[in-house]
């Protein structure tokens, strides 16, 4: 996979505003996926980070809880 489309839990954090443990909470329950993992630093892909942040930010706006969100976006 190409490098450029790479984007790593740091990153997301920032450039969403999102703390790094909400990023960890979400990647803990399978709502952001990770690509590749290089010592402790993980990489997920950029197109489906924005994708998927998208969901989850309309589904919280609609009052939706974490739980209900994963088994919505997930099926779990």
């Amino acid at each position: 996979m190409n490098e450029d489309k790479l984007i790593t839990a740091k990153e997301i954090a920032d450039k969403y505003h999102l703390s790094y443990q909400i990023v960890n909470r979400y990647t803990d329950a399978g709502l952001l996926s990770v690509v590749i993992k290089k010592g402790n630093i993980r990489f997920y892909n950029r197109m489906q980070v924005k994708r998927r942040l998208k969901q989850i930010s309309d589904l919280i706006r609609e009052g939706y809880s974490l739980v209900l969100i994963r088994k919505k976006l997930v099926g779990i």
